[in-house]
């Protein structure tokens, strides 16, 4: 009798034990995962300080920033637009800004020799095409660069001292060997949308701006591409992050989310083209 009772408690106590080391095991595994899940950033209350050209305003405010608030609730992006000049001198005189997306490589190349830029995140991001444009309605003889060497009236583009599309305009205007006929005609914008809205509204006969730009304005028109033998060089949009960024995690989730397939999509959806 006593021997059974004797096994009786054994089994008992074996089956506290049992029981005991379970608990502590899953309250093991559940501080382990609890702190896994503490390592994962919490975005929730930052802020990410873009600053990006003129032309991107779009696509960003309407589509991307939307979506990449959506995806991480409680993070915020606050944009600057200006001209890519612009937002370089900005930058260097202390604009608070986590990422900058330009129109060429001028400004971030600029801002990488100051050691402003962190340049393992550097990238050459997206493509754009120059196209001369009039208004909708327009009945003025232009059919390619050359006829502008004709217009009697403004010619709109972008201030070539500090608007990326403004170098482009002035590049493909010598490169066509017409500078010096139509330099005296030129009505120069603080940044691309500047010259859209001059054309749009009639103000200028015809203006060069970005196909993206053309693309965003159904008060013009497209007459024509600026041609390869004319724009040498490729109107490239580099992104990257900014040594002085103050919410590092947010930053670093904004880069990885522009380089998602969902938001290349959009961009091409808004006529850029993928820089591979």
């Amino acid at each position: 009798m006593k021997s059974t009772k004797k096994i009786l408690l054994i089994a008992i106590f074996a089956a506290i034990v049992v029981a005991g080391a379970g608990i502590v095991s899953a309250g093991f595994f559940d501080s382990v995962g609890a702190s896994d899940s503490n390592n994962a950033p919490d975005l929730n209350g930052q802020t990410v300080n873009l600053a990006a050209a003129a032309s991107l305003k779009n696509v960003f405010d309407e589509k991307l920033i939307p979506m990449f608030e959506q995806k991480y609730n409680g993070v915020k992006v606050t944009p600057t637009y200006a001209s890519s000049g612009d937002l370089q001198t900005q930058i260097e005189n202390g604009l608070k800004a986590d990422v900058f997306m330009s129109a060429a490589n001028k400004q971030m190349n600029a801002l990488a020799d100051k050691g402003i830029v962190d340049n393992s995140t550097n990238l050459q991001f997206l493509e754009n095409k120059v196209v001369l444009i009039v208004p909708k309605d327009s009945n003025a003889n232009i059919s390619s660069f050359d006829d502008l060497k004709n217009v009697k009236g403004n010619i709109a583009i972008g201030d070539p001292k500090s608007v990326p599309a403004g170098q482009y305009a002035q590049e493909v205007l010598n490169n066509t060997g017409i500078w010096d006929s139509v330099e005296s005609k030129l009505s120069l914008g603080t940044d691309v949308t500047a010259v859209l809205n001059q054309v749009a509204q009639g103000s200028a006969d015809c203006g060069i701006v970005y196909a993206t730009d053309a693309k965003s304005n159904d008060n013009v028109k497209v007459v024509c591409e600026a041609p390869d033998s004319a724009l040498k060089t490729p109107v490239i949009y580099p992104v990257a992050a900014l040594k002085n960024s103050t919410n590092s995690d947010a930053t670093k989730a904004f880069m990885d989310f522009l380089q998602t397939k969902e938001a290349k999509d959009v961009f091409v959806e808004y006529g850029f083209t993928i820089h591979e």
